[in-house]
């Protein structure tokens, strides 16, 4: 029996030709496993999509209100009554919530910020505010503090370098940054890092308000009011319940108390909307911005240091409440211990509409269609955990509590994690672990666009062929025939699957024609979204497509679908990153020293300017990438060869099964990271700077980008290492597979 990986039979549906086998399958189970998943396809029901999300995004329905405990009973009710065992897992997690509120302009002139969004008569449910939540920053610190405003751009690092070369300090300042190029947990976590005693987050009109298009409810674009929530716990240290790091929040778990809590901010932070920031801007003065920093306000853009000077006071209530995760199970009729978990949150900042209930509502109708085809006696050979979480909003909460609580036995079992999360139309999206790269490739070449007649692995090819960021990623899309999927960083349910437990995950989702400025705001509602995101759910029944079939063929194939060229190409590209990092830091900080050892910066400088030269900087050494480079050619032979070992094969035994779906654990090291030891994966994190942003091979990658050159080569020896481990596991599955 062969499992091709390559073979380009034709394969026959119901008249439709499918132009190679399904990875995993045979001949004969490509055909069974084809027709399965029409079958699935013909179960899928938009209406019923469409009349879910109007329910569950009714009222607002953040984890510990009324309407997000009574939607997961109602999640749990549906899953029950299709056949699946349910349980609600509980959680006693740390949620603040605000009590006091306040931002005022003192000088030069007068102003309060009324940090409220306005009710929309076009749009009902902006007036259903039971429980509503205001806008505010979760896991800020209560702080009461009067400084001068300092515009500090997006507040990424470079723009500190920026704001250094002017001669300007936010010591003793309130930073005020616009949301976006960054997750907003950096901006506070950085602007306190120099000294900053408060940080105000607003929404610039430039980035997704009125210059971006017409603003809700003529457009989709972010109304003047609208404010996104949203948290600004350091997740890039630990995501999850702040007092229970590396444990499950249960009743009876050991706690930290607040004051040791090192993932809530150090300073203040609130997040206003366009309408309150411009006043505050307005008064502001110092030198002008350079031109890259200006918004889309009428005014000119200042730095500061004041004149204007602003008083800013929050102050929270810091509850313990329940996260209830809705856990679905549906047995394996083969697998029963070899689990295929799948997953959406069901929390929102608000109504929730877009982020998450639009991917939940997919995840749903996936359940009920698979649900449906096992009581008609084709149920999954593994089993399949349908996962509907709680608390992902403030911190991804409710799913790294499971998964910390479960942690023993996911290691043991879970072949894969997989994960959507909010969702609109246009391109597929997908990232994920490397070894499920072409795995994915055939699903979106087997699912057609809905609006155009082309797959969506075609409609994406062609989109990075003219769009994509970089030459090298336009390339790809004309001369590689597997697209890649993305690495991910963090920001959504996979973070603890994959990155603390090294369970081979992904993430899926649409994106690109339906832009808004509804994110975490008042205004995400079943009105904005059906109107502008997805009417009619096309996509979202699309949606229910991809992750139906990757939920579907990861529980039944004979072979799991894991493959290891992707893995090693991508490695491979990853370690040449690296040293073109390093190459490009050490001639860019060799210019600068030079150019400041001869006079040229200083000649070059206005004298009527702030503008200062940069500092000189500490000489980049050499770096030996050798023993990254031997590890990942011994990988690219050991990937070739389990290729033709599966594709000439018999049908492999379970042990093979348990060594392919473990060998992402092997990724992980037990002492993580360097400084944050939750992150054990050493090929994917989320960045330390940027927060949902991935960094690569993070070890050696942010040695480098911090100018930790001490720690490089450490570095490198541990990626090598763990990148080898996944190249003796590949060897010995092969191995296996001759005898």
């Amino acid at each position: 029996m062969r499992y091709l990986f390559l073979a380009m039979a034709m394969v026959s549906i119901g008249g439709a030709a499918y132009a190679q086998e399904i990875l995993g399958f045979d001949t004969a189970g490509s055909k069974a496993q084809y027709s399965l998943e029409a079958d699935f396809d013909a179960k899928l029901d938009k209406q019923e999509m469409d009349a879910w999300l109007k329910k569950f995004s009714a009222r607002p329905h953040h984890v510990g209100s009324t309407a997000g405990k009574e939607n997961a009973i109602l999640i749990a009710d549906l899953l029950r009554s299709w056949g699946y065992e349910v349980e609600i897992a509980e959680y006693e997690i740390l949620l603040p919530t605000p009590i006091t509120r306040e931002l005022e302009l003192v000088s030069p002139t007068k102003f309060t910020a009324s940090l409220e969004e306005d009710s929309l008569p076009e749009d009902p449910s902006t007036s259903v505010r039971d429980e509503l939540l205001p806008p505010y920053n979760a896991f800020s610190i209560d702080g009461d503090v009067e400084g001068e405003l300092v515009f500090v751009n997006y507040g990424r690092p470079e723009d500190y370098e920026v704001l250094e070369r002017h001669g300007i300090d936010v010591a003793g300042k309130i930073a005020i940054a616009k949301y976006g190029m960054s997750w907003r947990g950096i901006k506070p976590k950085l602007a306190g890092e120099k000294g900053a005693i408060g940080t105000i987050i607003y929404s610039d009109p430039a980035d997704e308000g009125y210059g971006a298009g017409d603003v809700y409810p003529k457009g989709p674009f972010k109304h003047p009011s609208a404010v996104q929530r949203g948290s600004v716990m350091d997740m890039p240290t630990y995501p999850g319940d702040v007092l229970t790091p590396g444990i499950g929040a249960t009743k009876r778990a050991r706690r930290l108390g607040i004051k040791d809590a090192e993932t809530i901010t150090k300073i203040p932070v609130l997040p206003i909307s366009e309408r309150d920031a411009l006043p505050l801007l307005a008064a502001m003065g110092g030198a002008v911005v350079p031109p890259e920093w200006r918004g889309g306000f009428p005014v000119t853009y200042h730095f500061g240091p004041g004149p204007a000077r602003v008083h800013l006071k929050v102050e929270f209530n810091w509850q313990k409440v329940t996260a209830y995760d809705v856990i679905a199970t549906l047995k394996g009729s083969e697998y029963p211990d070899e689990w295929v978990i799948r997953g959406n949150h069901h929390d929102g900042w608000n109504h929730g509409a877009a982020d998450p209930l639009s991917g939940l509502v997919a995840l749903l109708a996936e359940a009920r269609s698979v649900a449906e085809l096992a009581k008609a006696g084709r149920p999954p050979r593994r089993t399949i955990v349908y996962a509907a979480w709680d608390a992902e909003e403030p911190g991804l909460i409710g799913s790294t509590e499971w998964a910390e609580h479960h942690a023993r036995d996911l290691k043991e079992h879970a072949v894969a994690y997989l994960n959507t999360d909010g969702s609109s139309r246009g391109f597929i999206g997908i990232g994920g672990s490397h070894v499920l790269e072409r795995f994915f490739n055939q699903i979106m070449e087997d699912v057609q666009d809905p609006r155009m007649d082309i797959s969506l692995k075609e409609r994406r090819r062609a989109l990075l062929k003219l769009n994509a960021k970089t030459e090298r990623e336009k390339d790809d899309a004309r001369n590689r025939s597997d697209l890649r999927i993305y690495p991910m960083g963090s920001g959504s349910d996979y973070t603890p699957f994959l990155q603390h437990l090294g369970i081979a995950s992904a993430n899926m989702g649409f994106g690109g024609e339906g832009a808004g400025g509804s994110y975490h705001t008042l205004y995400d509602t079943y009105e904005h979204y059906s109107t502008w995101r997805d009417p009619g759910l096309v996509y979202g029944e699309a949606l229910a497509q991809v992750a139906g079939r990757a939920t579907l063929r990861l529980a039944n194939a004979p072979r799991l679908p894991f493959e290891f060229k992707g893995l090693a190409d991508n490695i491979s590209l990853y370690i040449t990153e690296l040293e073109e990092l390093a190459d490009k830091r050490r001639n860019d900080i060799e210019l600068r020293n030079n150019l400041l050892d001869d006079g040229t910066y200083a000649a070059a400088l206005d004298p009527t300017k702030t503008l200062g030269p940069p500092k000189r900087e500490e000489p980049v050494p050499y770096f030996n990438f050798a023993p990254l480079k031997n590890a990942i050619d011994r990988l690219q032979r050991a990937a070739d060869a389990y290729h033709e070992a599966a594709a000439s094969g018999t049908s492999p035994s379970r042990e093979v099964n348990k060594l392919l779906y473990s060998s992402e654990r092997l990724l992980t090291r037990e002492a993580g990271l360097s400084g944050r030891s939750w992150y054990k994966h050493h090929i994917y994190a989320p960045g330390f700077y940027t927060g949902y942003g991935v960094k690569t091979i993070p070890g050696v990658r942010e040695a480098i980008e911090q100018s930790e050159y001490d720690a490089v080569q450490e570095q490198v020896e541990i990626a090598s290492q763990v990148i080898d481990r996944m190249s003796q596991r590949i060897e010995s599955i092969v191995a296996i597979e001759a005898n």
